[in-house]
């Protein structure tokens, strides 16, 4: 079956562009040119990636982001034209799973969605291993990809849910933050590991009672980061 796509820019050129070139690829296009409609595209729709400019009209691209985030956990792939750190940062907070900087090489585009879908489980190999994880109250199932904590469902991100599932099938081991960003966003991503700090923190916070004191996911000082079992 055909990849679903959904590109979202105000700049009709740069959709065409990044149209053609996805559907040379064979995957399906869907485009939205503001904010709302973007949302509203991806309620009614079920892509297997989403491209996200970051200034739109009628609602920014972290405001859609964060949105989305409400009722999907679809990867989303940011657009930005600024260079500024702290806007990648806060594009990974509002729960975009990665970010390419304009002016983008298409070929550049197409990599990444590629490497991004490789990596959040839509590949049936990964499907094969897949089965459902359970520790204390917590309860994954790894091929919905659906967490559950005390039987009520919590909403990750699909780096959120690739970190944990990491974490949980390996109890006890430390990884330190280089080694999950490696790992989970692959060697050829151009973050920091700071992106993995704010993945934990968000991650804790979705999971735990109390993400000052978790009871899952804990920091060993200087070392990294492990799941308790």
């Amino acid at each position: 079956m055909a990849k679903k796509v959904l590109v979202v820019d105000d700049e009709k050129l740069i959709v065409k562009g990044i149209r053609f070139s996805l559907e040379q690829d064979g995957m399906e296009v869907d485009c939205a040119y503001d904010g709302e409609e973007a949302v509203e595209m991806a309620k009614a729709g079920k892509y297997d990636i989403i491209l996200l400019d970051l200034m739109l009209p009628k609602m920014d691209g972290l405001e859609v982001c964060q949105q989305i985030r409400e009722f999907s956990n679809v990867p989303v792939v940011m657009l930005t034209a600024k260079g500024d750190d702290m806007d990648k940062i806060l594009g990974l907070e509002y729960g975009a799973d990665d970010y390419i900087t304009k002016p983008f090489n298409i070929l550049e585009v197409k990599a990444r969605i590629k490497a991004i879908m490789r990596r959040t489980g839509n590949d049936h190999e990964e499907k094969e291993k897949a089965r459902t994880l359970e520790v204390g109250d917590l309860r994954m199932d790894c091929e919905g990809r659906r967490v559950f904590i005390a039987g009520k469902e919590i909403n990750l991100t699909a780096k959120e849910f690739d970190v944990l599932e990491l974490l949980v099938n390996n109890p006890n081991k430390v990884y330190s933050r280089e080694n999950l960003l490696n790992i989970v966003w692959g060697y050829e991503y151009p973050g920091d590991v700071r992106t993995v700090d704010v993945h934990i923190r968000r991650l804790r916070e979705k999971i735990e009672t109390n993400p000052s004191e978790p009871k899952y996911v804990h920091t060993k000082w200087g070392v990294g980061y492990y799941f308790q079992a």
